[in-house]
């Protein structure tokens, strides 16, 4: 931006050059990083704030702020997207992306946070003034007073229909989701307006840290010694970071002993390690390995028992994040990289695979929510045919009496129910394994034979497990 001249305003106050909130500013890099290269918020911000720190702007507290502007905004946008568009003349779609980052931060920090309005305002229009410049700094110094009159609950009264209208677009709206989205959703839990709100509310909770301790390299005993941790729900290996633990600080996480894994992926890995099976049991596959959480659970749970992980993953630079996470584990393990549809061993190779196939995400949108707003519909026509693919490598790579899992962080039916039913038909020597007596301790598992996990219910990412056996 072009410096501003130094002569007075017409008002007759002197000139005074934006002042520029480190705060406020790291939080506007993340939004456009990840609006303008399609960035995920998770990976942008944790380096913003390291060199933050390094240049001793940040402390502690500037991280917790930026980090809840972040995250808060993305999960808010399009409540705030529909709030500012009744604030504005125009379709917001001639607002200029930078414009609408610094209106949604404000917007964020009038109704989503406790900081005083004068000062919300305030901040915004100084962010508005050193990103944008003077003139589109009044702009969001108008549109913000607006908003400023009423709070969240009075603007959304105002904007969302109402829900006997259409209950869809409401609860899109009120929840911050796209109306696609929560359509699917409601499919897929099966139930009535209270699931729907339950879940929906969840996704925009701020998810909790879990670690997983690697069986012999670690124990959660190890991992309670630290100052913020507590015992994981459902997981024997988990322990969870209450809010401002840090990962990164965490012995065992920076020697690769433990790591940072959903409590749920921890479950799926751990059903189909624990899942019945005749026959021999050395040779394990994870065949969709990236980036490496679950096959190094599962290399560490092989190697206990004296068997052997091939993980393999397609893309080269992941198939890398693989070896890391593996390097260490007690016994032995390879990790290649090829394309699990295309795979390079024999079939009939493994006494257990796991399939952990690329979906949508929607199961996680917790942790990224900038990914409801970047997927669409049309994404599943997308990904069904890999889907039905990898599972049908899976079965085909299993030897007879050996067992399948499938899993997909996507409750979405499109991607869960419906690949396993189809790929089933062409595989009649196949049964499924009903997988809810593995997770013994986990309640409120449907009605089975597979498995659906839910953030309001269970607090893990929504997790989906098919368990299959080969019978001939």
């Amino acid at each position: 931006m072009s410096e501003q001249s130094p002569r007075p305003r017409k008002t007759g106050r002197p000139y005074r050059r934006p002042q520029k909130d480190p705060v406020r500013f790291l939080a506007f890099e993340a939004l456009r990083a990840v609006d303008e290269r399609d960035a995920y918020a998770n990976l942008v911000l944790p380096p913003l704030l390291r060199k933050a720190r390094e240049k001793g702007d940040f402390d502690a507290r500037d991280a917790a702020l930026a980090t809840e502007l972040v995250y808060g905004t993305l999960r808010r946008q399009g409540t705030y997207d529909a709030i500012i568009a009744a604030c504005v003349d125009r379709p917001l779609r001639e607002v200029d992306p930078p414009v609408l980052d610094v209106l949604s931060l404000g917007v964020h920090q009038l109704l989503g946070t406790r900081i005083p309005t004068h000062a919300a305002v305030s901040a915004s229009v100084e962010l508005a003034r050193v990103v944008l410049g003077d003139g589109r700094a009044k702009f969001v110094n108008a549109v913000l007073r607006k908003v400023a009159h009423d709070d969240l609950d009075t603007w959304i009264e105002k904007v969302a229909p109402p829900y006997e209208d259409d209950p869809e677009d409401n609860l899109a709206i009120v929840h911050s989701h796209p109306r696609w989205v929560v359509s699917a959703l409601w499919d897929s839990l099966g139930g009535g307006r209270a699931g729907i709100e339950d879940l929906l509310e969840a996704d925009n909770e701020r998810p909790e840290v879990t670690l997983v301790a690697r069986p012999g390299r670690s124990t959660t005993e190890e991992l309670l010694r630290e100052e913020a941790a507590v015992p994981g729900r459902w997981s024997p290996y988990a322990v969870r970071l209450s809010e401002g633990g840090e990962p990164g600080a965490v012995a065992a996480v920076k020697e690769g002993r433990a790591g940072v894994q959903d409590e749920g992926s921890q479950l799926v890995a751990l059903a189909l390690a624990n899942a019945p099976l005749d026959g021999s049991d050395g040779y394990w596959l994870d065949g969709c390995a990236g980036p490496g959480g679950k096959a190094a659970l599962l290399a560490a749970v092989a190697a206990e028992r004296g068997a052997v992980l091939l993980a393999s993953e397609k893309q080269p630079h992941r198939a890398g994040l693989v070896a890391k996470a593996l390097a260490g584990n007690p016994g032995p393990y390879q990790v290649i990289a090829a394309d699990g549809t295309r795979p390079p061993w024999r079939p009939g190779t493994f006494d257990r695979v796991l399939m952990d196939v690329p979906c949508t995400g929607l199961g996680a949108l917790r942790r990224r929510p900038e990914a409801r707003w970047r997927r669409r519909p049309e994404d599943l026509e997308g990904f069904a045919p890999l889907q039905r693919d990898l599972l049908r490598t899976a079965l085909e790579s299993v030897r007879v009496g050996g067992v399948v899992g499938y899993a997909t962080c996507s409750p979405h039916l499109a991607e869960t129910r419906a690949v396993v039913d189809d790929v089933l038909k062409q595989f009649p020597q196949t049964e499924l394994i009903d997988a809810r007596p593995l997770l013994p301790d986990v309640p409120a598992l449907g009605e089975g034979p597979d498995v659906q996990l839910w953030p309001h219910l269970h607090g893990t990412d929504a997790m989906y497990l098919a368990l299959i056996r080969r019978t001939g």
